[in-house]
């Protein structure tokens, strides 16, 4: 009877070591994915500073294609002109 006590005691110390291990696991996973989600986050809003920057580049090059394309037409009349004149 004291052989099956021991063992019984046996068992609940291994079950109880093994669900300390899985709880200090949990805990360490929980803490990986808010880290992980901070940096998602972070990565999410350089993403978006990115995507506006570009944007704004990409509107400031169509603009300056604009002003170059009007003043070589400004130069290409004034050429005309002056070979006419």
């Amino acid at each position: 009877m004291e052989l099956v006590k021991n063992l019984i005691e046996i068992k609940f110390d291994d079950i109880n070591s093994k669900i300390d291990f899985m709880i200090e696991l949990c805990q360490a996973l929980k803490a990986e994915n808010r880290e992980l989600s901070s940096k998602i986050k972070q990565l999410e809003e350089d993403l978006e500073t990115r995507i506006d920057t570009e944007k704004k580049f990409s509107q400031q090059d169509i603009l300056t294609h604009s002003k170059i394309d009007t003043l070589l037409k400004k130069l290409d009349d004034f050429s005309n002109n002056v070979t006419k004149a």
